[in-house]
C-alpha cells in the first residue's frame, strides 16, 4: 500500500499533430483525460518519447525514461562495472551473472546497470504512469545497435509486486531487488527532480514489510533492499549484513549461495 493523500488530477498530451493518435491510445489505456483541461500533471508525447510533467510555477521540468543518452548511458560507459556496490549487493563475481527481479522498478535506473553487467531482469511497477514511461524508454532503446541487445535482458511486467511475487509462475528469480519510497523528510523531499514528481503519484510505501516477506519467499538465493544510508531497517526479517555507501545503502539477506 502507497499512502497518496489526493489524488492529482493527469492529462495526456500530444506535443505534435503527428502525435495525436498514438496520444489517444496512451490515455484510453490509463484511463486519463486527453488535452489541456486542469490538470496538475502533463503526460506528453513527442519526438522525444513519452514524458511527465508537473505543471505550474514551480514544476521541476518534464522526466522521460532514456536508455541512450544523460546519466543512463554515462553510468553505462564509466560506471564502474561489476566493482559497484550494486552489482556486489545482488550477488555478481566472476561466472555468476544472476536473474533477478527488480520488484519496485521505478524509471529502472537500477535494472538497467544490471542489465548492462549482464544479468537478466524482470521488472515490476505498479504504479501505471511511471510504468508507462518505462514501457516508453525500452520500446525507444530496443532499436539502438548497443543499447537494445541490454533491454532486450529487460522484461517488463505490468501490475502489483506483492501480487505478482505471491502468484509467480515458473522459476523462480534468484535474486529479488527492492528500493520502496521512503517517507521523507522535508529538507531532503526536493533532492532529486524525479523524487519531487512522483512523490504526489505514489505516496510513500507504507507495505514495505508486505513487499520484504513476499520477497523472502520467493527469491532462491537472496534479497536486497535498497535504504537510504540512515534509514532503519524495514520490519520484518533482518539483514545478515550491509553495503554501504556515502548516501545509501543495500541490506542483503541471503538464503543459498550464489555459485557459476
Amino acid at each position: 500500500m502507497t499512502e497518496v493523500l489526493t489524488p492529482p488530477r493527469i492529462v495526456v498530451q500530444a506535443l505534435a499533430p503527428a502525435w495525436q493518435a498514438a496520444a489517444e491510445q496512451w490515455a484510453q489505456r490509463l484511463g486519463l483525460p486527453l488535452g489541456e483541461g486542469d490538470a496538475d500533471f502533463a503526460l506528453q508525447l513527442g519526438d522525444d518519447g513519452l514524458q511527465l510533467l508537473q505543471l505550474g510555477p514551480d514544476s521541476p521540468g518534464p522526466v522521460r525514461v532514456d536508455f541512450l543518452e544523460g546519466s543512463a548511458a554515462h553510468r553505462r560507459q564509466f560506471g564502474g562495472g561489476a566493482g559497484q556496490m550494486i552489482a556486489k549487493a545482488v550477488g555478481i563475481q566472476q561466472g555468476v551473472r544472476p536473474h533477478v527481479l527488480d520488484a519496485t522498478a521505478g524509471l529502472g535506473k537500477d535494472a538497467f546497470v544490471l542489465a548492462t553487467l549482464g544479468c537478466e531482469m524482470d521488472l515490476t511497477e505498479r504504479q501505471p504512469i511511471i510504468a508507462a514511461l518505462l514501457e516508453d524508454g525500452l520500446a525507444r532503446a530496443a532499436g539502438d545497435f548497443e543499447v537494445g541487445a541490454i533491454v532486450a535482458r529487460m522484461r517488463l511486467l505490468q501490475g502489483n509486486s506483492i501480487e505478482r511475487m505471491t502468484a509467480w509462475e515458473g522459476e523462480a528469480p534468484q535474486v529479488i531487488y527492492l528500493d520502496p519510497m521512503f517517507p521523507h523528510r522535508e529538507k531532503s523531499a526536493l533532492v532529486k527532480k524525479e523524487m519531487r514528481l512522483f512523490r504526489p503519484l505514489v505516496g510513500d510505501d507504507l507495505d514495505a514489510p508486505a513487499l520484504l516477506e513476499a520477497a523472502l519467499k520467493l527469491a532462491s538465493h537472496r534479497v536486497v533492499v535498497k535504504r537510504p544510508r540512515k534509514a532503519p531497517i524495514i520490519e520484518g526479517g533482518k539483514p545478515s549484513y550491509s553495503l554501504e555507501g556515502k548516501s545509501s545503502r543495500y541490506d542483503i539477506y541471503p538464503l543459498k549461495s550464489l555459485k557459476g
